[in-house]
């Protein structure tokens, strides 16, 4: 396995700082992978050194990264050679070139076979746009650059992942107001079948369990509450089983989320962003992962932003980061094995990995569980 990609994204925020904090965690009972970071190495070092952190950095092209990874930071350089000097904290457009390059970088250097897959740091939006950054986010950009200019992307969906629970918003950010029309049967079932392919081939799951949450309280109670549920959702769950995919729904998303509840599926799709990320940044604040499905290649990030209020103090923790590489690493290499002669018979699935038994018998997600 070639080793993981990491974008450095804005290098005023805490995704450099975490790089090297990862890096110094790397042995223990559960080595990290191999990665490297692609940035600037002069800038780096001066973040190490401004952060007393005893990180020897190399310079080094992927194919060595590997092999420096035990003794010193990997960083590949930018291909431009461009050089950062970013005040931590202190975000700054001047950067945002190199912020930009870091990720087309890592993208083609996955798409080349260097890398076995790209682990985004955090970025902000907002510095990118003044120097007209024209995707909608981080996540639309990864897709553009997963095919040739010119070629219509693939869509992607974005689930967050922890060994407790994984959900996939099926709306994003918008407006609340505007969710009802957004929610067509066709986004659901497009969702879904996303969803249900990268659960088979990178997380290994034959035959994935997919729950979908209701929009309305109570799952629209057949009707009496808003008519989504019945008119939409319910239509789309209908469809998707019609196809042979194992999704139950709608159901009240008030007793979706609790431990009993989370042994019946794999992973659960609500209607709103808030409804999907308020569960698992309440159950797994620190180890969540984001998780771009329905790309080409294999994408992880931290479940945080850029952190500019605390940069440079030396005080963010890397656990989201290390979980997203260590995932990175295990979806990649079951991506590989699916790809290979043996057929996918060596992947071994996530929820072993998770420590989450698979409940054999259902369970009644109704009004009656709320007492």
């Amino acid at each position: 396995m070639p080793p993981l990609a990491l974008t450095l994204g804005d290098p005023a925020g805490i995704g450099p700082e975490l790089a090297l904090s990862a890096w110094l965690g790397r042995g223990g009972t559960e080595p990290l992978p191999p990665f490297f970071l692609v940035a600037d190495p002069d800038f780096v070092e001066r973040l190490a050194h401004r952060l007393g952190r005893p990180v020897p950095v190399a310079e080094v092209d992927p194919e060595t990264a590997a092999e420096v990874f035990p003794r010193a930071l990997p960083v590949v350089s930018l291909p431009s050679g461009a050089r950062v000097a970013a005040e931590p904290g202190v975000p700054d457009s001047v950067n945002a070139g190199a912020t930009i390059e870091s990720i087309t970088a890592a993208v083609a250097f996955v798409k080349a076979g260097r890398a076995s897959a790209v682990v985004t740091n955090p970025i902000a939006k907002f510095v990118l746009t003044r120097t007209g950054f024209a995707h909608p986010g981080h996540t639309e950009f990864l897709a553009a650059l997963s095919v040739p200019p010119g070629q219509t992307p693939p869509r992607p969906v974005m689930m967050i992942w922890s060994p407790e629970l994984s959900v996939v918003p099926v709306t994003i950010h918008v407006p609340l107001k505007d969710v009802p029309a957004l929610l067509t049967q066709d986004l659901v079932e497009e969702t879904a079948l996303i969803v249900a392919r990268d659960l088979r081939d990178r997380f290994g799951l034959p035959e994935p369990r997919l729950v979908l949450a209701g929009l309305n309280p109570h799952a629209g109670e057949a009707g009496t509450i808003g008519h989504e549920d019945r008119d939409v959702l319910a239509p789309a769950v209908a469809r998707l089983r019609a196809q042979g995919i194992d999704i139950r729904g709608p159901l009240p998303a008030d007793t979706l989320f609790h431990a009993r509840a989370r042994t019946t599926y794999d992973v659960a799709l609500a209607p709103t962003h808030d409804q999907a990320l308020i569960p698992i940044k309440t159950i797994a604040f620190d180890d969540g992962v984001n998780v771009t499905l329905g790309l080409p290649f294999v994408r992880t990030s931290p479940d945080h932003g850029t952190a500019f209020d605390i940069a440079g103090q030396g005080i963010a923790r890397p656990d989201s980061l290390v979980a997203a590489l260590r995932l990175a690493d295990r979806l990649a290499a079951n991506a590989a094995l699916r790809s290979s002669p043996l057929g996918g018979a060596e992947i071994i699935p996530f929820s072993v990995y998770a420590g989450r038994p698979r409940s054999p018998g259902a369970h009644h997600f109704d009004a009656e569980d709320e007492l």
